[in-house]
């Protein structure tokens, strides 16, 4: 456990912190947030979307059947470990088309995904590809460090938008 709580810790110590307040001030600059991923990426994408409403935003995560189209003053949010993903590049590509800003979230910054996005932040955890080193399998350094640093994003933009635990606890679902 130890070993994989130092992992952790080291690939968000190499997370640049500029690429993280840009990822705030865009996320903070939307009319909407839309949150594109595949497979484990995909589903920290849905947590992200649900903390983002949480905080009195406006998500929506691709792919759902009551997703509206985006719009140029929205925000996309792509996230993909090796930034190769097809469906994630494709989408993003055709958001940036429209004038739709996007943000990259990826391992590589040079990857497909990281080229085309509009703001990229890199989280240098291993992938299934075999970007980074990890004494876990596959993706799986990327989509716990990916998790952490998107409710860090959170906790900022709940912060800047003065949001309190009991504000948020208030959006939370009650129809457990």
């Amino acid at each position: 456990m130890q070993t994989i709580l130092k992992e952790i810790t080291d690939v968000l110590d190499k997370v640049d912190p500029q690429e993280v307040e840009t990822a705030i001030e865009l996320l903070g600059s939307g009319k909407r947030i839309f949150v594109l991923g595949e497979g484990r990426s995909g589903l920290q994408g849905k947590g992200f979307a649900m903390r983002l409403m949480h905080i009195g935003l406006t998500p929506f995560v691709i792919g759902e059947s009551t997703t509206p189209s985006i719009q140029k003053d929205d925000v996309l949010v792509a996230i993909s470990g090796s930034g190769t993903t097809s469906t994630i590049v494709s989408l993003a590509e055709k958001a940036r088309k429209q004038g739709t800003a996007v943000l990259g979230i990826t391992s590589k910054a040079d990857s497909p995904l990281g080229t085309l996005a509009s703001q990229v932040l890199v989280i240098p955890g291993a992938t299934k590809t075999g970007n980074g080193k990890s004494i876990q399998l596959l993706s799986t350094l990327f989509d716990q460090t990916l998790h952490i640093q998107l409710d860090y994003i959170c906790l900022e933009l709940s912060r800047k938008l003065k949001v309190s635990n009991d504000d948020a606890n208030k959006q939370h679902s009650n129809m457990e």
